[in-house]
């Protein structure tokens, strides 16, 4: 009796702590589940030191497989985290990272330089030489602001890449203006100090940022929208200085800009639905490379990643693969 009242206490005291924690520390008990997914799918988090620039980031797997690295970059106010939907369903003998863009999560905070997307370009291709996975051309993957990034950099450093998939990407000319676009033109010609859209402080803020985010948003209990304000919330002032460069003037249409050189082979996802940059965006991308591969998913929002993984980490494979028996085309017939 006494053994199964013994065990039975074992069994409570974990059972409480999980209780306490969703009731008062929300966000820590998520950041504590992302640990144990990114532990479930065998990532490893590191570090890599740049001088005095830290990057941290996720890896799986070792180089020099039978497909391209994949290099994944995250989006506005995100971290290396969001993309463990997709790499649930990515092959588990890929060789994969992800790393925490300029400022965000575990790397380096530094100041608006870094923040602006030729400053996170710059710091991106830091990271590849600092991590040596500019040893061999890789796949990179950008979604949103991480898509504007993905596409600069491919304009900037062909040589790095074997490929690359842009989701949803920032930074271009679109013909025609999301709410979200239009919103923010309103408030740059009022000058007024407006909440953004995407810097939420409230519980109901959240949840109308995973409303304008995805085509069908998640239901989340209260405690989880808390934990993740509660991770949120400190960072929301390096969120706006991190916003206000990459819709200023330097940055608002920087992957426009670098279409014109962009000669590395393309993929295009971006959900029909988009809320955030229209879809009108994946027109404007065909147009300037003919050659690239556009793929629209019905009932899709702006969070590809969340919304559609399986069939996000499907399409990149399929693309990734194909390049490479291209790639093995052209060397036979030379």
């Amino acid at each position: 009796m006494e053994l199964i009242m013994l065990s039975g206490g074992i069994l409570v005291v974990p059972v409480l702590a999980f209780i306490t924690s969703f009731l008062f520390w929300p966000g820590t008990l998520l950041k504590a589940y992302n640990w144990y997914w990114r532990r479930r799918l065998g990532l490893v988090v590191r570090y890599s030191q740049s001088g005095s620039y830290r990057f941290c980031y996720a890896s799986r797997g070792t180089p020099g497989g039978a497909t391209p690295s994949l290099l994944l970059l995250h989006g506005f106010s995100a971290t290396k985290d969001m993309w463990l939907p997709v790499i649930k369903y990515l092959p588990r003998n890929q060789h994969l990272v992800c790393v925490d863009m300029p400022g965000h999560e575990g790397t380096s905070r530094t100041g608006a330089e870094d923040y602006s997307i030729q400053g996170q370009v710059c710091r991106i291709h830091q990271f590849v030489q600092s991590i040596g996975l500019d040893k061999r051309p890789f796949h990179l993957v950008g979604t949103s602001m991480g898509g504007n990034v993905a596409g600069v950099y491919a304009a900037q450093y062909p040589s790095d890449l074997r490929s690359a998939t842009l989701i949803c990407p920032a930074g271009l000319d679109y013909p025609t203006e999301s709410d979200f676009i239009s919103r923010l033109r309103e408030m740059e010609k009022s000058q007024q100090e407006e909440s953004i859209p995407l810097i939420p402080f409230t519980p109901q803020e959240l949840d109308d940022m995973l409303t304008l985010c995805c085509y069908t948003p998640p239901k989340l209990p209260r405690q989880v929208l808390r934990g993740l304000l509660d991770n949120r919330i400190p960072n929301n002032g390096f969120y706006k200085e991190v916003f206000m460069e990459i819709v200023g003037e330097k940055s608002r249409h920087s992957l426009q800009e670098n279409l014109h050189l962009i000669k590395t082979p393309v993929q295009v996802i971006w959900g029909k639905e988009d809320q955030v940059v229209d879809v009108s965006g994946a027109a404007v991308l065909q147009a300037a490379l003919p050659d690239c591969q556009v793929e629209v998913l019905e009932n899709c929002g702006h969070s590809v990643a969340l919304e559609r993984p399986r069939k996000a980490a499907n399409l990149i494979m399929n693309f990734v693969s194909a390049q490479e028996v291209s790639g093995e085309n052209t060397k036979k017939l030379s």
